[in-house]
């Protein structure tokens, strides 16, 4: 057996006994984000980490699928998991609409446009009241499994199905493709790569993860307000990309993992936490701007 499955087969193992050596309810909810965070890591770094594209609008297709499947499950009586594939279509759509930007738009021109339809997709479900209750907000929503412990094994089972098709994907001809426009977009259109079509697939993927995770937030939570969508939480997806390695995969998961848990941690230092926790981003930015994986690859080369 190769390293590569060896270490997937104990991160198996790891998830499998999390829930049971972590016990008080609290720190099991904390793990049911974490996973979540993964998701939306996960997604984010298909656009940002393989693509080349950046994307500060991913908050608003997290949003999306957490409102389209709250709305279908208490306002149309949908059963919670047909409202969960409508509501990933309805976020991959419009990743799609988003992606009519990234094929004419690069770089801080993308960016500027990403965030403003994160801004516009928050002041929808803010002012759409009819629909969304605004900032009212919509009360009492259930998940899929009420214990603590099932709720992260299902969520914690999808990130693991979504990082091993993201892989797969990544270390085909498609990831090829990916990473060329990464690179070098005239070069890759040089190659006969279509940059619209690969730009749009990644877009549109990347959007539906986000929306998949955003379907489980409001059943975590018990309630939905567009406070949890703003335009802070694109920033947040980032940085975990970014701390954890952007353009590989283990990367985000890493970064996700470690922003998920470090706020928690730095409880204890009460108002302080914010700062203690800004610094140590700026940190890792300034010292490891590679993210955790490739300090940890340096690290290894020089131990050798």
């Amino acid at each position: 057996m190769s390293a590569r499955r060896i270490y997937f087969v104990v991160s198996i193992l790891v998830l499998a006994a999390l829930p049971w050596l972590i016990a008080t309810p609290y720190w099991r909810g904390i793990l049911v984000l974490c996973a979540m965070n993964v998701l939306l890591a996960l997604s984010l770094n298909l656009v940002i980490g393989y693509t080349g594209q950046l994307n500060l609008g991913q908050s608003a297709f997290f949003g999306i699928g957490a409102y389209v499947s709250t709305i279908l499950v208490k306002s149309y009586g949908w059963n919670f998991w047909l409202a969960a594939v409508a509501a990933v279509g309805a976020a991959g759509l419009l990743g799609l609409a988003l992606a009519a930007f990234a094929v004419r738009l690069r770089g801080h021109y993308l960016a500027i446009a990403s965030l403003g339809f994160a801004v516009i997709t928050y002041q929808v479900l803010v002012n759409w009241e009819n629909v969304t209750q605004g900032v009212r907000g919509i009360y009492g929503i259930m998940p899929p499994f009420s214990h603590p412990a099932a709720l992260f094994y299902l969520v914690a089972g999808i990130a693991v199905l979504v990082y091993v098709l993201i892989d797969n994907l990544v270390r085909s001809p498609v990831g090829d493709s990916l990473r060329a426009i990464r690179e070098d977009e005239v070069s890759a259109a040089s190659l006969g790569i279509n940059r619209a079509l690969w730009k749009a697939f990644a877009f549109c993927v990347g959007a539906a993860i986000a929306g998949l995770a955003g379907c489980f937030y409001p059943g975590f939570v018990g309630t939905l307000v567009p406070d949890a969508f703003n335009i802070v939480e694109s920033f947040t997806m980032m940085a975990m990309v970014i701390v954890g390695g952007m353009g590989t995969m283990i990367g985000p998961v890493l970064g996700a993992i470690v922003l998920t848990f470090l706020p928690e941690l730095l409880r204890g230092f009460g108002e302080l936490r914010l700062m203690i926790y800004g610094i140590a981003l700026t940190l890792v930015v300034l010292f490891m701007p590679g993210g955790m994986v490739q300090a940890w690859m340096a690290l290894r080369a020089r131990l050798r």
